[in-house]
């Protein structure tokens, strides 16, 4: 899949909440194919303690507005650099990176996508794409508190959606792997992005029951295309770069204790 470097326009930038910024972009003659699961990496200007791209998630791409959406956690000089950009600057961004999730040839299969923290921010293409396909993904979700689930009425809008918060203010009190859902219904396929102690607890649920299941991982990563080394993670078939093996590996991959 061809990659570009290009100046991408601010359509707008939403604060979610006093961690967590949303910002759409436009492109001048129309955004390139991506697929879901993919990132790009962004060139923070005007932060002079940050020297390097930083990778962000697609979150969500309308080919009908031309507008490709970010999901930010504004928690370091770049980021919150980011997050203070204004509708109308421009964004330098090399995209698209990295592979996609695998989607299923078979749309009766039953995907469960399951998120936590800022990592919900590539499921919500995905569900779109799958429902596309004419699958109806679940989404389960977890956070610490109500406050810290994000994008909540736009999941629903492709699918059912399951919540988990570790104080109980919304949803089931508890992590991810605790919900119901997970007893109740049968699920294919899994997809997952999060802390690594989630994606290693689904991982292992995933693996205890035999379920398909691929991971997207959040190791650093400064170029984007294999070039810096910082972002190797060791599999099966040896050291790779997740900025261009991955950020989608298959948990049959890694090496994980699971």
């Amino acid at each position: 899949m061809k990659k570009i470097v290009s100046d991408l326009i601010v359509v707008s930038v939403e604060h979610i909440n006093e961690k967590y910024v949303l910002i759409k972009l436009t492109q001048e003659g129309g955004l390139h194919q991506m697929k879901a699961g993919q990132f790009v990496e962004v060139r923070v200007d005007g932060s002079p303690t940050t020297f390097l791209r930083r990778p962000i998630s697609i979150n969500f791409v309308d080919y009908e507005k031309n507008e490709i959406s970010l999901l930010v956690a504004a928690i370091g000089d770049g980021t919150r650099r980011l997050a203070s950009l204004n509708e109308g600057d421009t964004l330098n961004c090399m995209l698209p990176l990295g592979n996609g999730f695998t989607l299923p040839d078979n749309s009766n299969e039953n995907v469960l996508l399951v998120g936590g923290g800022v990592g919900v921010a590539p499921l919500l293409y995905c569900g779109k794409v799958l429902k596309d396909k004419g699958c109806k993904p679940v989404f389960l979700l977890g956070a610490r508190s109500a406050n810290d689930l994000l994008l909540l009425d736009d999941f629903k809008k492709f699918g059912k959606v399951c919540v988990t918060t570790e104080d109980g203010t919304m949803g089931e009190r508890g992590f991810v792997t605790n919900h119901s859902v997970l007893r109740e219904e049968h699920f294919d396929r899994i997809f997952t992005c999060g802390p690594k102690p989630m994606m290693v607890a689904v991982a292992k649920y995933a693996v205890k029951n035999d379920i398909d299941c691929e991971v997207s991982l959040e190791n650093k990563m400064a170029c984007g295309i294999g070039a810096c080394l910082c972002c190797v993670e060791k599999t099966t078939d040896g050291n790779v770069c997740v900025c261009k093996e991955g950020p989608v590996i298959n948990v049959k991959k890694l090496t994980w204790q699971i």
